[in-house]
């Protein structure tokens, strides 16, 4: 079974949705109404389901915004920032996350497979 499958396994468990309701591109906060304590529980099935340790403020994006302010700060290129940080976030993923910041939370579920797999290399 691939990452994806696996992941959207753990998220139907702990959220109580069904399979069809999860997409690579559900907003895991904007539409499938994630809340921190259901991060809490995917963290620990994450990490047991693939035997790799979950690092909350990477998986979660939870400094992104501080993230992308330092970087304009500084004058550097915000998605460059994210990349060299957050090394299991793809650039063009990044370039996404740095324009549809304003509408709220960005974390996909897509994010959630991709550090795993970058985990699990």
């Amino acid at each position: 079974m691939d990452h994806f499958n696996r992941v959207r396994n753990i998220l139907t468990e702990i959220l109580d949705l069904d399979e069809q309701e999860i997409s690579q591109d559900s907003y895991l906060v904007r539409d499938l109404d994630v809340e921190s304590i259901d991060l809490l529980e995917v963290a620990l099935a994450l990490s047991t389901e693939f035997a790799i340790e979950v690092r909350d403020d990477e998986i979660f994006l939870r400094h992104l915004r501080t993230l992308i302010a330092d970087a304009k700060a500084e004058g550097v290129d915000p998605v460059a920032r994210i990349v060299e940080t957050l090394p299991h976030i793809p650039e063009k993923r990044a370039k996404e996350m740095v324009a549809d910041l304003g509408d709220g939370p960005v974390l996909k579920v897509r994010d959630l497979v991709d550090y795993v797999g970058h985990c699990c290399r």
